[in-house]
């Protein structure tokens, strides 16, 4: 990352016209809303996401967004405890979704959990959802027990936890998936 795109927040682009920032409340109405009315049938409101990117200064809070050419097309966060992170949302606009995009904000949570110093990471996941459990594999998530009726007191939500981030086998894996995504 050059001087310059560190002044201004900004990771370079992956060769695909992809970049990850972190997240504005302005980003709210330019895109983010929209992906999470898409991606859950009751998901956060306007004023959770405010309240979670106003935290992120005090250190225990991350929320990136990736834009293609200028357009949001997804977002992440993760929150921090110790010396574990907490992956709270991984989410893709429909139209960008299987281009790569949760991978490379995935790849961006990995490696800012590393950075903060966290050994493990984990996350809950629909149990539907088989596209997004695979992608957690790959990067090392292994199911670990279930959370009933998590989602919209309906849906079971399948708990995922990755340990040993800060290995070098972690590392390596990580650099594979780099490799094969071509980011």
């Amino acid at each position: 990352m050059s001087v310059i795109e560190r002044l201004l927040q900004r990771e370079p682009a992956d060769g695909k016209g992809l970049s990850i920032t972190p997240m504005r409340k302005r980003d709210l109405r330019q895109g983010i809303m929209e992906i999470e009315a898409a991606a859950y049938q009751v998901g956060w409101s306007q004023s959770v996401f405010a309240t979670e990117i106003g935290q992120v200064g005090k250190g225990d809070r991350h929320y990136v967004v990736a834009r293609r050419d200028g357009v949001i097309v997804g977002y992440a966060g993760l929150w921090f405890a110790v010396d574990e992170a907490h992956i709270t949302n991984v989410a893709v606009a429909p139209m960008a979704r299987r281009q790569g995009v949760a991978r490379a904000l995935m790849l961006h949570l990995a490696e800012t959990a590393i950075a903060h110093g966290c050994v493990g990471w984990t996350l809950e996941v629909r149990a539907t959802s088989a596209g997004a459990q695979e992608l957690y594999r790959e990067f090392g998530f292994d199911a670990a027990g279930v959370r009933q009726k998590y989602y919209d007191n309906v849906e079971d939500a399948i708990v995922m936890w990755c340990h040993e981030i800060q290995s070098a086998r972690y590392s390596a894996r990580l650099d594979q998936i780099r490799e094969v995504a071509h980011v």
